[in-house]
């Protein structure tokens, strides 16, 4: 057993060494490769793109979905028994509509007695104040029945809104999208009772990136294509451009769109939004794998007379595959757009037809 352990063991060693063995061949034969080349004894085979100005297409597109420009879950104000129900799911409400009711009788109860007592608060308010002036009462007496009196207001007051909560009304507008309550149930404060949507006016949430929101302004106008309702179009409106980034470094946005004569969009509906430019000045443009390692790097390789020139250079807008360059190129010159990935700077290449 062992001699079995041990004989593997050799093996395994004997492997490790051999690999070993054979990365370090071929670092050193990749050495003597890239000596070779930046000696310039050899030309490296490059494809080149000859700058020129272009003008940069602006416009792009982001999907997103529709959230409804209100929606409510309307909870109970008061404790008590459901009276009537006056809409059904699906029925569009206007702001203030009698929904429901509740029964009332110990609501009206406590408002009457309410008022009662406050009418009677008020008589003698009156009555002191007259009292004062012929010297019945004292001023301190009056200043007791005048606290009496905001007390009893206050209670009054009270009273009537209980009175005015069992009578269910929507606080806004839309659709009934859900009932919570039957007939006859009892309901205590707090309990779900409708939830209303309205959905003439929607949002359609999306995301962009940094280098599309700087050309978002609110008020921007966007063409809206809606997968459900393919044969339709539809225009919105900028309403909402985010100030931070998310987490995922993209920059929420809300298009505003009028759902008012049909309202055949729905909430949660899935929908491309294409924001369309102006046409701008062209621009000098290079593709965007001319650079040595990604665009952030601010390098690439100019060709020159046959060799690699080394040439720091300052990327604006990147739009797909192509980079805007605001400095360190002129129009005409040739810049390596394939095999720099070993190169040096003086290296002597050679460029192929592509």
């Amino acid at each position: 057993m062992k001699k079995k352990i041990i004989l593997t063991t050799t093996i395994i060693v004997l492997v490790g060494i051999g690999i070993g063995l054979t990365l370090s061949h071929n670092k050193k034969s990749n050495k003597a490769m890239m000596e070779v080349i930046n000696q310039g004894n050899v030309a490296v085979p490059v494809e080149v793109y000859k700058v020129k100005k272009q003008v940069l297409n602006s416009d792009f597109s982001v999907n997103g979905n529709f959230v409804a420009s209100q929606e409510l879950k309307l909870l109970a104000e008061n404790s008590g028994r459901i009276n009537h129900i006056y809409v059904q799911m699906g029925d569009w409400v206007n702001k203030g509509q009698l929904l429901a009711t509740l029964d009332n009788t110990y609501f009206s109860i406590d408002l009457r007695t309410a008022k009662d007592a406050w009418q009677k608060l008020k008589t003698d308010e009156e009555r002191y104040q007259s009292s004062l002036q012929a010297g019945g009462v004292t001023q301190a007496q009056l200043d007791d029945i005048r606290l009496q009196l905001r007390n009893a207001t206050a209670r009054m007051e009270q009273a009537q809104k209980r009175f005015d909560d069992a009578f269910i009304k929507a606080p806004i507008q839309g659709f009934i999208n859900s009932r919570d309550i039957e007939i006859g149930s009892f309901i205590s404060s707090n309990t779900s009772l409708f939830e209303i949507v309205d959905i003439s006016n929607l949002k359609l949430r999306v995301k962009v990136s940094e280098t599309q929101v700087q050309y978002l302004k609110v008020g921007s106008k966007a063409d809206i294509r809606i997968s459900a309702l393919p044969e339709k179009q539809f225009t919105g409106v900028v309403s909402f451009i985010a100030v931070k980034a998310d987490n995922s470094l993209n920059f929420p946005v809300e298009i505003k769109v009028n759902n008012s004569n049909n309202k055949e969009i729905k909430a949660g509906m899935y929908a491309t939004v294409v924001f369309r430019f102006d046409k701008q000045d062209s621009k000098l443009v290079i593709p965007r794998n001319t650079f040595v390692g990604s665009v952030s790097n601010n390098e690439i390789f100019v060709f020159e007379d046959g060799k690699a020139k080394r040439r720091e250079v300052t990327p604006g807008r990147i739009i797909d595959e192509s980079v805007e360059i605001l400095e360190g190129l002129t129009e005409g010159e040739l810049v390596i757009i394939a095999g720099q990935i070993n190169l040096v700077d003086d290296a002597k290449v050679e460029a192929i037809k592509n």
